[in-house]
């Protein structure tokens, strides 16, 4: 696209300059047809003048003719009168030449009068549309340079953001990572935490099962003394039973003995207090 501009304004650039070229061609071509029809109206007025002279002379040669009385001179005068009315139409003929030459170059002369004041309203023209294009030129400059500086502006702000966004997102990164960090210590600390817990407890728990185990031997040493003692003392115990048992059976005995006395029997029913002593 842009190597189509440059050729097109390359095109139009050329174009204008074989113009200019043409415009100076053209005006050294109407300064050299003026002074070529400048230099046939001096050749036509030297011819015109020659006629002029050649006239004048036929007429006093005819005028001198004319005065002679003698035979011969009315040939003579016959011979003037020819020559003047030829150096008459040759007189004429100059004379009408000169004016059209002069015309022509009157009539060039306003030609390149007209053509050079046109050639002026145009540069005159030309040099207003100059004039604006350079003003329209110069404000699309002034307008590129502050959308440029505006860009730019733009992009430094956006890279000042950019900059701003990657800081903070390395300081978030940092700061999660300070966290995973605490973290983790928090969490290793813990653990050594809860191993030490673990082994204090184990400790404990080793040393409860040592002392158990010392105790129980040490049971072990002193059960058959233990023994020993607890037969003995069963035994005691199954006497004393014995005795109470005696002392328990003398008691019913006894009161079964009062009840009996106290309450005569009817006829097909035991007295209530002996039953109950029966099934006692």
């Amino acid at each position: 696209m842009a190597a189509r501009k440059s050729k097109a304004v390359d095109a139009v650039a050329n174009l204008e300059q074989q113009l200019a070229q043409l415009k100076t061609q053209l005006a050294k071509a109407r300064v050299a047809q003026a002074a070529d029809a400048q230099k046939a109206v001096a050749a036509k007025a030297k011819d015109a003048s020659k006629a002029a002279s050649a006239l004048k002379s036929a007429q006093t040669k005819l005028t001198a003719a004319s005065k002679k009385k003698t035979p011969a001179a009315a040939k003579q005068v016959a011979a003037a009168k020819t020559l003047v009315v030829k150096a008459k139409k040759e007189a004429d003929a100059a004379k009408q030449a000169l004016a059209s030459a002069k015309k022509e170059v009157a009539a060039i002369k306003s030609a390149n009068k007209l053509a050079s004041a046109h050639d002026k309203a145009t540069a005159k023209a030309e040099a207003v549309v100059a004039k604006r294009l350079k003003a329209t030129a110069k404000k699309a400059a002034a307008k590129n340079k502050l959308a440029a500086k505006k860009a730019a502006a733009r992009a430094k702000l956006a890279a000042k953001k950019a900059a701003a966004r990657a800081k903070a997102a390395d300081k978030k990164a940092a700061l999660k990572a300070r966290v995973a960090a605490k973290k983790a210590a928090a969490k290793k600390k813990a653990a050594e935490k809860k191993a030490a817990t673990r082994a204090k407890v184990a400790a404990r728990k080793a040393a409860a099962r040592a002392k158990a185990s010392a105790k129980k031997t040490s049971a072990a040493a002193k059960k058959p003394a233990a023994k020993k003692a607890a037969a003995k003392a069963t035994t005691k115990k199954a006497a004393a039973k014995k005795v109470t048992a005696k002392k328990a059976t003398a008691k019913k005995a006894t009161a079964k003995k009062t009840v009996s006395k106290k309450v005569p029997a009817k006829r097909g029913r035991k007295p209530k207090s002996a039953a109950t002593a029966a099934n006692s």
